[in-house]
């Protein structure tokens, strides 16, 4: 399982400053939605020649023109975008498509999507590279939110998916045990008095296997 940290935080300064704390444990960094409004999309060039070997996800959230806004991220040197699960199938397409001609990827974040199994399945079957069970910020914070929902809702897709919202060290081996393809781990790291050390406990967690 690939670990991935989900920067959240809304200065170019900032993030490649958390990222150059985090990234010998991290295999793929995110740059949040919010970062790449503030910041636009010299940020993801910034952090991908910061860090030319890790993978660059870019957290578009893209909605419509799925073709056009794939091609900008990945022009800047990012390496996965995301589209709403929500969007209409032709958006992701365009999206794949673009990813396609250079060899990138489209990850469907499925924030918001009543029904993440159903539609997991249908974008898999319109190219996504995985399927994200996101919980956000806001549903986190609702009573009864529930990392196991989403965690389950993967498995029953059976398709490659992460999980993002409310990872952390105490509940990634359970993501693990899963199956799922990438933990994202936003607040856990970012929020940390010491980023790196908490990503270094999540990454001997991933590595550290029961014996049998």
């Amino acid at each position: 399982m690939k670990l991935q940290v989900a920067i959240d935080l809304l200065t170019t300064e900032a993030a490649l400053e958390l990222a150059g704390k985090v990234a010998r444990y991290v295999d793929i960094i995110e740059l949040g939605t919010s970062l790449i409004k503030c910041e636009g999309l010299a940020v993801i060039t910034a952090v991908k020649e910061a860090h030319p070997d890790k993978i660059v996800f870019a957290d578009m959230k893209t909605m419509d023109a799925g073709g056009l806004e794939a091609d900008l991220a990945f022009s800047a040197g990012a390496d996965l975008v995301t589209v709403l699960g929500a969007a209409d199938d032709s958006t992701i397409a365009g999206a794949v498509k673009a990813a396609k001609a250079r060899n990138k990827g489209v990850v469907v974040d499925l924030i918001g999507v009543a029904d993440k199994v159903a539609r997991a399945k249908e974008v898999w079957g319109l190219g996504a590279s995985f399927v994200e069970m996101t919980g956000g910020l806001d549903e986190q914070r609702a009573p009864g939110f529930d990392l196991d929902a989403l965690v389950r809702a993967g498995v029953a897709s059976g398709v490659p998916f992460s999980v993002a919202g409310g990872v952390k060290p105490r509940t990634i081996d359970a993501v693990q045990q899963a199956g799922a393809d990438v933990a994202v781990v936003g607040a856990a790291i970012h929020a940390a008095p010491n980023p790196t050390e908490v990503a270094k406990d999540l990454r001997s967690a991933i590595m550290w296997r029961p014996a049998a």
